[in-house]
């Protein structure tokens, strides 16, 4: 699966990217702790995602795109090592 995120300048519009590409629930929280529980146990999730585009979204969120870096290569991979996010 790819989730493009062109375009997003903020943490709210990466999120509902991720809530319609992923098919989170409506309570989803909109949160990156939500986003790490919904990835790692409340969806059933790819074997593979990439997310690309996301320069844009690192230069105007840089702390952000930190925590979201942190979740898809050591949280994900720590709790779901059979399965990847790659920022490609």
């Amino acid at each position: 699966m790819i989730i493009d995120i062109d375009g997003c300048k903020t943490k709210e519009a990466v999120h509902e990217v991720f809530k319609q590409k992923l098919e989170f629930p409506d309570f989803y929280g909109a949160n990156w702790d939500a986003f790490l529980d919904s990835i790692t146990g409340l969806v059933e999730m790819p074997d593979e995602v990439r997310i690309i585009n996301w320069q844009g979204f690192a230069h105007t969120c840089p702390k952000d795109m930190q925590i979201l870096r942190e979740i898809v290569c050591d949280h994900y991979p720590e709790r779901l090592p059979e399965k990847r996010i790659l920022l490609a």
